[in-house]
């Protein structure tokens, strides 16, 4: 069922990253192995059919394989590389809508959050979830019957996922004003606000937490402190746009929210191992047109 599915994903990709006509479905096509890249994860479930990839978000690393499922649910900065090639997945954004009426629909209208935050989570595919999945990514053989059973396989997804190791992190993505949810927006308002001067109390109000119970269910969820979050989110930013051949570190730093390039040379230094300008022009070297 894997190798099936990992064909159907090659064969309607375009390129490493496909958007579908499937709502909410996203397909990744991946056969030499490349440098690792800095990405910004969305909410969304990945189904793993071949390969292997590893992301570090802060102080948490994780390694997602053939027939793994990877769960986010809020927006953070990492660093994703293929351990092994090919590597095949199929990508579900996450609608907290979309998750809320089906829980409604199995009378759940409370659903029980889990004790702390956890934004990230990993576990097998089940049989039934692999048949669903491939269901799914198969609709794009049949553009007509994407609009009457896209939403009806999409549902059966989230149900079994329901029943998974995520369910319970899942069911708290719709809670409204749980501690996962407040840190979802705290993590939403620094990745809005990230080259702007901000202090712990200001995203502490964001949250509607003390400073002390922010970090430690930030730091819980996302792998970093809040600050970090916010350095890693300006530094992911200064790299992409010195890649993309904006003229100096002086004035990229500057636009990505540092006040002294020297601070900002020293802090991209650590992350990437070596000075702004040369990490820029090596990764300018490594990217092919089908990069």
């Amino acid at each position: 069922m894997l190798d099936r599915l990992s064909a159907d994903i090659a064969r309607h990709s375009v390129g490493l990253w496909s958007e579908t006509a499937v709502p909410r479905l996203s397909l990744i096509t991946l056969d030499e192995l490349v440098a690792p890249a800095d990405l910004l994860y969305d909410p969304m479930v990945c189904f793993i059919s071949d390969g292997a990839k590893r992301a570090v978000a802060g102080e948490r690393s994780w390694v997602t394989a053939r027939g793994d499922m990877f769960l986010n649910t809020l927006r953070v900065p990492v660093t994703a590389s293929c351990e092994r090639v090919p590597y095949r997945s199929a990508i579900m954004r996450l609608d907290a809508h979309v998750l809320t009426e089906l829980l409604l629909d199995m009378g759940e209208s409370s659903p029980r959050p889990l004790p702390g935050p956890r934004g990230q989570v990993t576990a097998p595919m089940t049989p039934e979830l692999l048949d669903a999945v491939t269901r799914w990514v198969r609709l794009l053989d049949a553009p007509d019957d994407i609009g009457p059973l896209a939403h009806r396989i999409e549902g059966e997804i989230l149900y079994r996922l329901l029943g998974s190791p995520l369910g319970p992190v899942l069911r708290q993505f719709t809670l409204a004003d749980s501690a996962t949810a407040r840190v979802r927006a705290a993590a939403a308002w620094i990745c809005e606000h990230y080259a702007e001067p901000l202090t712990v109390e200001q995203i502490a109000a964001v949250a509607h937490m003390s400073t002390a119970t922010l970090h430690r269910r930030f730091k819980a969820a996302t792998g970093m402190s809040p600050l970090r979050f916010q350095k890693q989110l300006r530094l992911q930013e200064a790299r992409r746009r010195l890649t993309a051949g904006e003229t100096t570190a002086a004035s990229v730093a500057e636009a990505v929210g540092y006040v002294s390039a020297t601070q900002f040379s020293r802090e991209y230094r650590s992350v990437y191992g070596l000075p702004p300008m040369r990490d820029a022009a090596r990764l300018r070297e490594q990217l092919t047109p089908g990069s």
